[in-house]
């Protein structure tokens, strides 16, 4: 069994999220992470 509760499937499917997404390149933001295109995204409404 992957998961002996609810409970406990939320919070690995959260853990897993929490690690994934900021890490892994997103084809639809150009091949970048959502972090880094967060960052880079907040950082050309400020020089604008």
């Amino acid at each position: 069994m992957l998961f002996s509760t609810l409970g406990d499937a939320r919070r690995q499917v959260q853990a897993w999220q929490l690690d994934y997404n900021p890490h892994h390149p997103d084809s639809a933001l150009g091949n970048i992470p959502p972090a880094e295109f967060a960052m880079k995204t907040a950082l050309e409404q400020q020089a604008a």
